[in-house]
Order: C-alpha cells, then sequence, then structure tokens
C-alpha cells in the first residue's frame, strides 16, 4: 500500500470511474426514451382498439366487447402514467430529495396496479348485472373479425411493452404489458362466447365476464402486492450482492466483505454500504487509500455508490488469538440457526472478545439463540469480556 503503483491503479480507477459515470447517464436517457416510445405506442394501439371495440359492443349490445373496449382506454391510461412517472423519475436529485426521484417509477407501477384491480372489479360488477338481466347480443361476422383482430393485436402489444420492461427494468411497463396480455385472454374468450351464441344460441357472455374479472382483480392485486413490496424495501437481489462482494474481496488486503445493505433509490439506482476485514497491520493512510479504491471500483462495475464502508480488523500477530479465533468459530457454527460469524478480533490488552453472528429469521427466538452464544463462550474464555453483535442476513442468500 501506498506505492507509486497503488497511486496510479487509484488515478487510473478515478478516470475510468468518470468516464463510467458518463456511459451510465447516457443508459439511463436511453432507458428513458425507450419507456417513453413503448408507452406511446401503447397509448395509439390502445385508443385505437378501443374506439373500433365501443362501437361493435354498442351496436351488437354485447357487455362483453364493451368491457373489452374499457379495459383499453384502461391500458392507455396506464401507458400515460408511465411517461408521467418515467419524467418525474428522471428529474435531477435536489436539496429535498437528495437520492433522486427514481421511486415515482414505483408509484407509477402502484398506480397501473390500481387502475387493473379497479377495473376487473368493475367489469365484475357489470357482467352481475347481465348474469341477473340479461340481453341478447346482436354479433355479425365484421364484429367478431374486429375481435378476433384485435386479440391478435393484443397478444403482440402485450409481448412487446413486457419484453421492453424486463430489458430496461420497469415495472410499469411490466405491468402495463401483463395487463395487455391479460386483455388478449379477455377478447379471445369474448370471440369463442360469440361463437357459441351463433352456432349453438347458448349465451354464456356475462359469466364468462365475470369469471374473468376474478382473474383480471387476481392479477391486480399481485401487481399492487410486488410494488408496495418493492417500496417497503426488499432484500437485495444475491447474484447482484455476491458479485459486489467478489469486487470488494479482489482486493489482496481484504479477507472478507459482510453486512452488505442496498438501499433502492428506483430501478437500478442503488446506495450501499458494507464492512471489510483487514489486517490489524493497516494504518490510517493504508485504509484511506484502500477504502477509496473499493468505492470507485464498486461504482464503475455496478453502478453502486457505497457511501459508508466498515472495517473489521483481524488479528495477525498473535498465534493465540487465531486459535482462539478457530476454537470459537467451531462453537458458534455448530449453533443452530447461526449462519455466519465475522469480524472477530481479540484484545488481549483490554481482555476483550469481539464478533458478529448473524442468526437467521428462521430461528424461532433469534434472541435466545444469541443469549447462548454468549453463554458457550463466555465459558470457553470465562476470563474475556464479550461484545457478540446479533446481526442479520440483509443480502448473503
Amino acid at each position: 500500500m501506498g506505492t507509486i503503483k497503488d497511486a496510479e491503479r487509484l488515478l487510473k480507477q478515478t478516470e475510468e470511474g468518470a468516464s463510467s459515470g458518463s456511459e451510465a447517464m447516457r443508459q439511463e436517457e436511453q432507458r428513458d426514451k425507450t419507456i417513453i416510445r413503448t408507452s406511446i405506442i401503447g397509448i395509439l394501439a390502445n385508443v385505437f382498439l378501443a374506439a373500433f371495440k365501443a362501437v361493435v359492443g354498442i351496436l351488437t349490445h354485447s357487455i362483453a366487447i364493451v368491457l373489452d373496449a374499457v379495459n383499453n382506454l384502461s391500458d392507455a391510461a396506464s401507458s400515460l402514467i408511465t411517461i408521467v412517472g418515467t419524467k418525474l423519475a428522471g428529474k435531477d436529485p435536489d436539496r429535498e430529495h437528495p437520492f433522486g426521484y427514481g421511486r415515482i417509477e414505483y408509484m407509477s407501477a402502484m398506480i397501473i396496479a390500481v387502475i387493473v384491480l379497479y377495473a376487473g372489479i368493475t367489469s365484475f360488477t357489470e357482467s352481475v348485472k347481465k348474469i341477473i338481466e340479461p340481453e341478447t347480443p346482436d354479433y355479425s361476422a365484421a364484429a367478431l373479425v374486429i375481435v378476433a383482430a384485435g386479440v391478435l393485436v393484443k397478444i403482440l402489444l402485450g409481448r412487446y411493452v413486457k419484453s421492453v420492461g424486463v430489458k430496461v427494468n420497469s415495472d410499469s411497463l411490466v405491468n402495463s404489458g401483463e395487463d395487455a396480455s391479460l386483455d388478449a385472454v379477455i377478447s379471445a374468450s369474448t370471440l369463442v362466447a360469440a361463437i357459441l351464441y351463433m352456432t349453438m344460441h347458448i349465451s354464456l357472455e356475462a359469466w364468462l365476464g365475470a369469471i374473468i374479472s376474478v382473474v383480471i382483480i387476481k392479477s391486480g392485486v399481485e401487481m399492487l402486492k410486488d410494488t408496495i413490496s418493492k417500496i417497503l424495501g426488499e432484500r437485495a437481489d444475491a447474484e447482484m450482492a455476491k458479485q459486489i462482494r467478489e469486487t470488494v474481496t479482489s482486493f489482496p488486503e481484504v479477507s472478507g466483505a459482510y453486512d452488505l445493505i442496498l438501499n433502492n433509490y428506483g430501478p437500478d439506482t442503488f446506495t450501499g454500504s458494507v464492512h471489510i476485514e483487514v489486517p490489524d497491520t493497516l494504518s490510517a493512510g493504508d485504509l484511506d487509500e484502500l477504502i477509496r479504491s473499493i468505492t470507485i471500483a464498486v461504482a464503475m462495475k455496478h453502478h453502486v455508490i457505497l457511501t459508508a464502508i466498515g472495517v473489521y480488523s483481524v488479528n495477525t500477530k498473535d498465534e493465540a488469538a487465531i486459535r482462539m479465533r478457530e476454537n470459537i468459530r467451531e462453537v458458534v457454527m455448530s449453533t443452530e440457526h447461526v449462519l455466519q460469524m465475522h469480524g472477530f478480533y481479540v484484545n488481549e490488552e483490554k481482555k476483550t472478545i469481539r464478533f458478529d453472528a448473524i442468526i437467521g429469521f428462521d430461528a424461532p427466538d433469534r434472541e435466545a439463540v444469541h443469549k447462548e452464544l454468549y453463554r458457550k463462550v463466555q465459558e470457553m474464555y470465562p476470563g474475556y469480556q464479550l461484545m457478540i453483535a446479533m446481526d442479520t442476513d440483509f443480502s448473503e442468500s
């Protein structure tokens, strides 16, 4: 540490980090343009379909086709909300919101989910009314052709919008795509009901509308649940967390990376913190350079800003302390519900032993497990003061 070569490496990483930052900004701008362009396509397609289906539904006295037209309008509204949400989410950070406005995309996805849920409840209500007071539909060949064309368009539109949503990591587009696919099922079911009526004179469209409405309601609830979960804060993606830890531990001075916490401020927008284990021989200057290098490397490779890097020192000069660590590790890791032990350090001068133990959420009583660890380790080394932190598994699995 502290050599000219290390300094050159840090400088190079800083320059590459600036370049990577510019590239990330370009990618974000391109992502927003893609979302908006896809949403505009969705609006045009849905307004066009809604107009045709509304006319056909009114002329044929078909409640199913009219509800199908209403669903198309709700899809158009969803796409409009996606555009507004994307524009607002792209605003630069300011004094009131220093982490930016990225989470607005989750809010827009939640509004779309509510629209889907409302459409399902409304269509269910109308279908029940038609079951109680049925109307005789009057289908024509032209009407069926229009409905069939609508099925094809919605299938293609749903797949396209959802695939783009997955590609650019947009929950709003994914939800809109899934909603479009559901509408295709609705239209197809309406077509089947019409054919049955024309060939067998059996009117099932009101009952079919009620069944489809239940499917829509279920989909809306699932979308809403998923979006709310993200707003509340979910466990970080395991693969992403693994890659970040691998980057951190790629530095030769780092023997372990733990307690990785990632805070989501919108799709692909993360800040975080991590603890690293380093030899107790490093100076403050060495640590400062190491921490800066890790911060740059993680930002470059993963577009995650580590706002804090904590340090665990590892005994390297005291053979007795190293043996104590292995003895204690064996006992700790044999305790049920303990997932990991890290941050171990012995201070012989103060007669203290400190380490963190990750206790799984599957433990019936995590505090009881924590107390059990205290008891076991204290029996092994009664002359030492223990400092055992009960840690939480934020992203390890």
